[in-house]
């Protein structure tokens, strides 16, 4: 548990670590406190952007979307390795998460598999985006991937915190996958060196993947024909939010829809997969966003979750 650093502390922390920072605007005021409090901070945690072009990046992750206002960060770790600053204090990156996830950071103990999403992250983790398309095909240079090791190590640093105070979104809130395409043990270990630890004697293996989230195909079908279309009332289930990480990583939902509730917008989404070749290339009546068992077990199956009836 720390008080968050304050703007310049910040913003020292990195530089010292010798990393390269790029000031947007009125980046230390920036912040979504108004909707809530920011702090204790107990970790950082880093993202994939799901985009393409730095500029465009800092753009949206400063801004955000409509029914998701910026900022979506606190910094933005570019491809070429420089760290863009966007936001301070509250920021919309993390959403809710699982509360023994928490309390396994705050005991700086490795985290159990994400299975709640109850407790609110952005009031207590420092949030960076990585660009990258999140498809596990777009690189991470190593220019990228040494400021990510500086970044998580300097924060770290200032709170006295070790590694196990570093995660990813995929350990925080159920149905996400980013940073897809790191090596996290591996990343664990550079972090971990970094802040003086002693090297592993042995090659560091990688720890077993997270259990593939559940869907119960009779609950995902009752949200879609009944869950509320306004952002920020209640989810009637957390399924959902699998399913709509899914439907992203699939290019058919902007991720600024996965949000939890199965709108007009989902559905058209999950339309537009079972349409497709992989998802039964179902026409008509068959193809109305709503989940049946064969296109929604095909989309567990290309995109990491089970079903069950």
């Amino acid at each position: 548990m720390a008080t968050p650093l304050a703007a310049d502390r910040f913003l020292t922390a990195l530089l010292d670590e010798g990393l390269d920072v790029i000031e947007s605007g009125s980046w230390r005021t920036h912040n979504r406190n108004h909707k809530g409090p920011w702090g204790p901070v107990h970790g950082v945690m880093m993202h994939h952007t799901v985009t393409k072009g730095t500029s465009t990046t800092v753009r949206i992750v400063k801004d955000g979307y409509s029914g998701l206002p910026g900022p979506l960060c606190h910094g933005m770790i570019a491809k070429d390795g420089r760290v863009h600053l966007v936001g301070y204090g509250r920021a919309n990156h993390a959403g809710l998460g699982d509360p023994f996830v928490l309390a396994a950071v705050i005991a700086e103990r490795t985290p159990p598999t994400d299975n709640e999403a109850t407790v609110d992250g952005n009031r207590h983790f420092y949030g960076f985006e990585c660009e990258n398309l999140g498809d596990g095909q777009d690189p991470w240079p190593e220019a990228q991937l040494l400021a990510i090791e500086k970044v998580a190590a300097a924060l770290c640093r200032a709170h006295g915190w070790s590694v196990k105070s570093v995660i990813r979104h995929l350990d925080w809130q159920p149905g996400k996958v980013d940073p897809r395409g790191i090596d996290w043990p591996a990343m664990q270990a550079r972090v971990d060196k970094r802040l003086g630890k002693k090297a592993p004697e042995k090659p560091v293996t990688q720890t077993p993947p997270p259990k593939a989230p559940v869907v119960d195909l009779s609950q995902l079908v009752a949200a879609a024909k009944s869950n509320p279309k306004a952002a920020g009332t209640p989810v009637t289930y957390s399924g959902v939010k699998v399913v709509e990480a899914a439907l992203v990583d699939a290019g058919l939902l902007s991720k600024r829809y996965s949000d939890g509730h199965y709108g007009t917008t989902t559905v058209t989404a999950y339309a537009a997969w079972q349409r497709s070749a992989a998802g039964g290339n179902y026409r008509g009546k068959e193809a109305d966003g709503i989940p049946g068992k064969a296109s929604l077990t095909a989309l567990g199956k290309k995109h990491g979750f089970t079903v069950v009836s």
